[in-house]
């Protein structure tokens, strides 16, 4: 053998791997089939790296099973499988029905982009009951796009009536779950057809890996979901899979924390005069209290609170007064983070008043009296221009 040939050859015939208590982390984009017959066997063999090896197949097989899904295809960020699934299954000519209530960058998806390819966008008030919701879509409605609770503003809808009476109509719905991480709240056991999480946040747990899924249980939209990914050429690799992989393994501990915490910091920030309002669905006195107590497990980390009206230059003070608590738009990390809303409310179809300037925060695994020393000190700014 030539030494050509030994250093291409090199490594190609080791022998069988360590079992170890993570998936191996394989790299590779060419996958060696063992016969002629296999190369173009696409159902019963990986035939290219790109579809996923041993840490991506893992990962989708415990996030079926977390999901109760039948199959869970994996995207690069948590907004690349909103798109993905918004793509896998509208065409042109349809129509899509999206919460007013939901995460900022998939309305600038849903108007900058399937507007342009001939699918008509209607915002609705995600306070609308689902009857209402569903008796108003018009014929060409292929899609119902949920986000419970809502982005921001915390809002609850009845995921459970609005999949019944979609259902009856041939209408499919898709939900963000990213605030229950699949483990709070299970849309597929509550007849959600597709649910999709960022798992960039809570199942990766250290804000340092981006990646996305969308989880199906009818064989047929698994289908159209794995054909999108494939078509429009996604792929995540194996050591950010693995990372998502062994964040998964302490979700629940991790969110019982964050949702402990936050609740503490919630039921504190109502005693706080400079607080004009909560909107945290765990709290019982929060319009969707009751939804959230018959379908959630428990809460997460993440809320909001609406600050005592005044102006701008007070808000920015009070986040400049924060010392624990980052000013940073993701979440689901061990970090606590704050940021203000004003700049995306304004996008909203549908205007409310949530008695003044708003705060969302993130709670993380921080010492809950810290941060309440924290944000006293970001509220006793914030009171100094106040007036």
């Amino acid at each position: 053998m030539s030494d050509e040939t030994r250093l291409i050859r090199a490594g190609a015939l080791s022998g069988p791997l360590a079992k170890t208590v993570g998936p191996p982390i394989q790299k590779g984009s060419t996958v060696l089939l063992p016969t002629a017959a296999s190369l173009y066997d696409d159902d019963n063999y990986v035939t290219y790296g790109r579809s996923g090896l041993s840490a991506q197949a893992s990962l989708r097989a415990a996030l079926a099973e977390l999901e109760g899904a039948s199959g869970v295809t994996l995207y690069p960020s948590g907004m690349a499988a909103i798109s993905g699934a918004l793509l896998a299954v509208l065409k042109a000519g349809d129509e899509i029905l999206v919460v007013d209530s939901v995460y900022k960058p998939v309305r600038r998806f849903c108007d900058h982009v399937l507007r342009r390819f001939g699918v008509k966008v209607t915002y609705y008030d995600p306070l609308s009951s689902p009857e209402d919701l569903v008796a108003g879509a018009s014929e060409a409605v292929r899609l119902i796009f949920l986000e419970t609770p809502g982005s921001l503003t915390f809002e609850m809808q009845d995921l459970p009536r609005i999949a019944e009476l979609a259902r009856a109509r041939g209408i499919l719905t898709a939900t963000d779950n990213t605030w229950g991480a699949g483990l709070l709240f299970k849309p597929l056991e509550h007849g959600i057809d597709i649910s999709i999480q960022a798992l960039t946040k809570y199942v990766c747990g250290h804000s340092d890996t981006f990646m996305g899924s969308a989880a199906a249980r009818e064989p047929r939209l698994v289908r159209l979901l794995e054909e999108g990914v494939t078509n429009i050429g996604w792929a995540v690799s194996g050591e950010d899979a693995y990372a998502m992989l062994r964040g998964l393994r302490t979700l629940p501990v991790r969110l019982a924390r964050h949702g402990e915490s936050g609740l503490a910091i919630a039921r504190w920030l109502q005693t706080q005069p400079e607080v004009a309002a909560l909107y945290h669905p765990a709290l019982p006195e929060f319009p969707g209290y009751a939804i959230w107590s018959r379908d959630f497990k428990g809460a997460c980390g993440l809320f909001s609170f609406a600050l005592n009206p005044a102006p701008d230059a007070a808000v920015d003070a009070f986040l400049d007064g924060l010392k624990l608590f980052g000013l940073g738009f993701s979440w689901g990390g061990f970090e606590s983070l704050a940021i203000s809303c004003a700049p995306q409310l304004k996008v909203r179809n549908f205007a409310k008043d949530y008695g003044g300037p708003l705060v969302r925060l993130h709670i993380g695994l921080e010492d809950p009296e810290e941060l309440k020393a924290d944000l006293r000190a970001g509220l006793d700014a914030y009171a100094r221009l106040a007036g």
